[in-house]
């Protein structure tokens, strides 16, 4: 591949996987991460596109870090190792909040085996995984309990894998569930990120519920509390009530965000995070999630309740996105590029 900037031939995996900001989705990624790299660490800013990109941003960061495995710096006086294939091919497996690894390429090498790898690199258990290819999930097992490869789903060298997380899968019995989304006031004052929920039908938009709209005038079966700050440790909470059986059966998918209402991004509020409750034991948590880097991002979306006919599931997505309670329409374009690629 042709590098559009320095016009140096170089490898695929030599090119970045995603864009730096949602601002860079509009171009192809054309520049190699050598160019990408140094022109955010000489000029602050997207090599392609001019987006003002800082050094703490997340997808740099993992720019950094694939150039630093691939061209490992060699200390004075260590001994270098000169591999006789200097062609490696690899395989990055990253999830939606840009955390990565990446393995060696050999197509014999099984599904289960990748996922342990993931479960000790990016600390996530086997049974949480789960793994996409081309919008595909990849299973650890056929259909006749063979373990199935790589080759197996025509995974080609260089590939990127994506990792959905699973934090809960909801037995039959529950109903009503709880979701508290929070996040730590600033160094100064209190102010406000706003919670809201999207619901689709497949790809298609239904409705919001948020702070404005607190109860689905077409799904009913979600509630908003409104704010609820708590001044004595400085944390700011919307819960939202889902009754799981009395959601409509052409809805299948509850998108979690959190957006800065006054703020261009939420770098001012400590660890968005979520908790997830049955409401028949309020103290008793589920699951939880955090993202502790989302300086560059008007939004997030935190996570995902969906129902693929397997019954509901909640997954962790931790998503940078532009948007929020004023502006819907970056979050729902967001949204709607993830269902598209199976990721929700």
């Amino acid at each position: 591949m042709i590098c559009k900037q320095c016009r140096e031939d170089k490898l695929s995996k030599e090119f970045p996987y995603e864009h730096l900001t949602e601002d860079c989705t509009q171009h192809a990624l054309l520049h190699c991460l050598r160019c990408v790299t140094a022109s955010v660490k000489n000029n602050h800013k997207c090599s392609q596109c001019d987006t003002e990109v800082e050094e703490d941003n997340i997808q740099y960061n993992n720019y950094l870090d694939t150039l630093e495995f691939l061209f490992p710096t060699v200390e004075a006086g260590e001994d270098v190792y000169q591999s006789d294939d200097v062609t490696t091919s690899h395989i990055v497996i990253t999830t939606l909040a840009g955390e990565c690894t990446t393995l060696v390429y050999n197509p014999d090498q099984t599904i289960m085996s990748v996922k342990d790898i993931v479960e000790k690199d990016l600390n996530t258990p086997a049974n949480k995984q789960c793994l996409l290819y081309n919008d595909k999930e990849l299973k650890v097992k056929g259909q006749n309990s063979q373990l199935l490869m790589l080759k197996d789903y025509d995974i080609q060298p260089n590939s990127t894998l994506y990792l959905l997380v699973l934090l809960y899968a909801i037995p039959e019995d529950f109903d009503e569930v709880i979701f508290d989304l929070f996040w730590g006031y600033p160094q100064r004052g209190k102010d406000y990120l706003d919670a809201s929920v999207l619901l689709y039908s497949g790809s298609e938009f239904v409705e919001i519920v948020d702070y404005n709209n607190r109860t689905g005038k077409l799904c009913s079966a979600v509630t908003h509390s409104g704010d609820k700050m708590d001044n004595k440790k400085r944390l700011g909470h919307h819960t939202i009530n889902v009754s799981i059986k009395s959601i409509p059966v052409y809805i299948n998918k509850l998108v979690f965000t959190l957006s800065a209402w006054n703020s261009p991004n939420i770098s001012k509020y400590p660890n968005p995070s979520l908790k997830f409750f049955d409401a028949k034991f309020p103290d008793r948590q589920l699951c939880s999630d955090e993202m502790s880097d989302a300086a560059h991002s008007q939004a997030i979306i935190m996570c995902c309740l969906t129902n693929r006919g397997g019954g509901w599931q909640v997954f962790s997505l931790k998503h940078l996105s532009a948007g929020n309670a004023m502006n819907y329409t970056p979050l729902k374009k967001k949204i709607v590029n993830l269902i598209e690629k199976g990721h929700i």
